[in-house]
This record gives structure tokens, sequence and C-alpha cells, in this order.
């Protein structure tokens, strides 16, 4: 698989379904060898240790399996079964469903399983009850059974976060960036999130009444990260990691996951400072913040993050190179350090326009990310999804940038990008998640477009 299970705490509600008319020797065989690998490949499981074989079994299963939560109910269609126990477990268990079934030798003899069977049967009635389920088949070894299993469980654990998740919007969205527009009752309706307003003005307030001692405190332990600290305009500096306290601050007494800030030009002209690297330091803390008031920037970082357990970054595409084949995603400085390029020590900085700290100065580090954008381009919702490797690179400009390697090459990108007029800010984070992106725009009915 292409991140550890063990790592993302991964939950299955392992059912296994059997009739006694059929060769239960073998299907106990199948399910052992099918346990086996799920939990060798760091899977949790929950269910029966036996196989289910009526009615009334998978009625009481699902009544405790409900109580559960997994990320995804895995019923593994050991023999032949009528769709009876699939449909109980299905319109129970509020959890993505997979159904599995095993590939038979053909002998000449009788079916010994009749699998395949099995979850043809279960699948229409699951569809015509209006259940959405995926489906495997595959012999228990199969390393590509493992990967769905992973994408369709993240994808529902994202789902399901989704419905519970508040953002914060910060000011409004410069005039001239519509890229950074949104529809709050779309977002709410279709993917379930919530957006609060901030006034700019009562938040710069808060800024300005921040702890002096926590602000002391923070540029003691930021300046043990950024060794130029002292070098940079204090006054400034403070306002910076004053308004990170308020951020923090209004996360924590609004329950946001996330924040859209209008960064500019008012952070440099009411509160002297800027905003950038508040942000970052956010960000690095898993509350994601983007530039702009950005909602759906703010929105994708944090479906990457809630994937990859790690932060995410959400940059402006400024530089593509044809004949290299390569990408610059960039930003003036609020990249969350825990992306700094580990070769190459961090350093505080100024914008470069306004002239005013504090903003984060490194190199991306190299890794595989997964980019994605929840797009309105058309009006309604697309997910924007592409993969590729970040390049160790030295700093293509000032701030915080990398150099990317897309999967698609970068001719096909770009002309993507321009060509169906995206947003000009891609999120991106570590690892690889295009599957499970793809997985969550076909439970959310959106489509997908890939870069």
């Amino acid at each position: 698989m292409s991140q550890n299970s063990s790592s993302l705490d991964i939950t299955l509600a392992f059912v296994p379904i059997a009739r006694p008319t059929f060769d239960t020797v073998l299907a106990k065989t199948v399910t052992a060898q099918v346990r086996a690998r799920l939990e060798q490949a760091g899977f949790k499981l929950i269910g029966p240790e036996m196989m289910i074989s009526s009615l009334d079994e998978a009625r009481t299963l699902a009544g405790t399996l409900v109580q559960e939560t997994p990320d995804l109910l895995l019923a593994l269609q050991a023999t032949f079964a009528d769709s009876t126990m699939m449909v109980e477990l299905a319109q129970t268990i509020d959890a993505p469903m997979v159904m599995w079934a095993i590939p038979e030798a053909s002998t000449g003899g009788r079916l010994r399983l009749n699998s395949l069977c099995g979850i043809n049967l279960a699948g229409h009635a699951l569809t015509r009850a209006g259940h959405e389920y995926d489906h495997i088949y595959a012999s228990p070894d199969d390393p590509e059974a493992l990967e769905k299993i992973q994408a369709v469980a993240l994808a529902g654990r994202l789902w399901r976060r989704l419905r519970q998740a508040r953002l914060g919007r910060i000011g409004e969205h410069p005039a001239g960036f519509d890229t950074c527009r949104f529809d709050p009752v779309a977002l709410k309706k279709q993917l379930g999130v919530e957006v609060v307003q901030v006034n700019l003005e009562q938040f710069f307030e808060q800024a300005r009444g921040a702890d002096s001692q926590a602000v002391e405190r923070l540029a003691q332990e930021l300046g043990q990260k950024l060794g130029n600290l002292s070098e940079l305009d204090q006054t400034a500096l403070r306002g910076t990691l004053g308004s990170y306290l308020a951020f923090r601050q209004l996360a924590e007494q609004q329950g946001l996951h996330g924040l859209a800030v209008r960064c500019w030009p008012e952070f440099f002209t009411e509160l002297g400072c800027a905003a950038c690297g508040a942000m970052s330091m956010m960000s690095n803390e898993y509350t994601p913040c983007s530039c702009e008031a950005d909602v759906n920037g703010t929105l994708t970082q944090l479906m990457l993050q809630w994937l990859s357990d790690e932060p995410a970054f959400g940059s402006d595409l400024v530089s593509v190179d044809k004949e290299k084949d390569l990408f610059v995603l960039w930003h003036c400085g609020l990249a969350p350090l825990a992306m700094a390029d580990p070769a190459v020590a961090p350093q505080g900085t100024i914008h470069s326009n306004r002239k005013l700290p504090l903003l984060m100065e490194f190199p991306l580090k190299p890794g595989r990310v997964t980019v994605a954008r929840l797009s309105e381009a058309t009006g309604g919702y697309r997910l924007v999804v592409g993969g590729g490797e970040m390049l160790q690179a030295p700093p293509s400009f000032s701030g915080t940038s990398g150099v990317l390697r897309f999967d698609n090459g970068a001719s096909n990108v770009l002309d993507t990008i321009l060509s169906e007029g995206l947003e000009h800010h891609l999120s991106f984070t570590y690892g690889d998640y295009t599957s499970a992106l793809i997985t969550l725009a076909k439970m959310l009915d959106i489509p997908v477009l890939q870069l």
C-alpha cells in the first residue's frame, strides 16, 4: 500500500458471510487467509470471529457494530448467500461498504463457494435499496485488494468528518480574486461543512490584545527554529505572533477546524505585520489556513490533512518549465515548517511587496505529494486531483516554494489548469492519496478532474 495502514489507524468491521450448504471448510480457510492479510497490513479488525449465516445473526451483529463507528464495513462473501444479510448490514452501519468475492478455480465439479454470484445478487439488492457499495473480486493475497480497502476506508472516514467540519472565514476575499469565492449554502448542503464568518476588525482587536508574556515566550520558542528572528522588525514580528495567538484562540473558542484569512492589505496597513507566519504556525499545528479568504482552499487542505495525518499547504502555481517538465508551487511564506527541506535551515523573512515580517522562508522537502482543489470554476463542485514528486531543489523564489514533477507531465497539467479555468490556489500534502480522493468524490457525487 502507498501508506502504512497501521499509521492511519483504520478500523474495519470485517464480516464473513457463508451458507452451510456450500464448502464451509474451504470458506473458513479463505476467511482465515483474508483476516491474516488484513491484520498483517495493519488494519484494526472488529466483528465476529466466526462466519455469519442468517438474517438474525446479521441483525444482531449490525446492532453491535453500529456502536463502534468503523471506517469501513468489509463483507467477505465466503460462500454464496441470499442478499438479506448484506442489506441488513448496509442499512444499519454508517460506514462505506465493500463486498469481497473470492475467485474460484474451474474444476469441472461443483461450485464450492459461488462467492462471485453472491455479491452479484447482493449488489442488485443494495442498488435497488439505494445503498452505495464497492466491490473486490480477488484472492486473499492480492495487493490491489488492500489498496482499495485503504482508499475506501480513508474516503469514508473523511466523508464522516466533513459532516462535522467548521471553518472560520476572517474578512472577505479581495476584489478581483473570484477564485476565492464560495457558496456557503451549497457547501453545507453537499459536503456538510459549516462556515463561520468573522469580522476582520474584531479579529484585529483580539490580536492587539494578545497576552504580551505569551508573545515573548512564543518569540523565544520560534527563535530556536528560525535563527534570524532578531534581525527582523521586532514590533511587526510580535504583531504576527499576536495574530497567531488570536487565530488559535478563535479556533478553540469556535470549534474551528481551519481558517480562511483576508491576509492583505489590512494586516499590513491596519495591524502592521504579515499574517503569513501566523498561518504557517497554525497549519503546522493541524489547523490549516489559507490566504485571501479562500474557503475552498482551506477545506481542500483540511481534507488532505485528514487523509495523510500530516499538514497541508495551499500554494500558487507561479512557473512552469515545459522542457524540464517541472512546476514551481509557491506562496509568500505560509507553508508549515513540517514541510521544510531538512537539508536547509528555515529562516524568517519579510513580505516581498510590503516589507514586513513574519514570513517563513525555506524550500519544500522532497517526496511524493498529492495535489488537490475543491473547485467551483464551473459553478458546481468538482474535485481536482493530481499527484507527483516534489524534488529537492534550491529555493525558486523568496518565501516558501517547491519544484514539482507531476505524473501527467507539465504541459498537460498546465493546459488543464488554464483551459478549465481552475482556481489559482492548489493544495497538497505528502503521500499518495489520489485513490481515496477519487473515492470520496464518488461518495459525494462530485465529478473528478485529474491533473
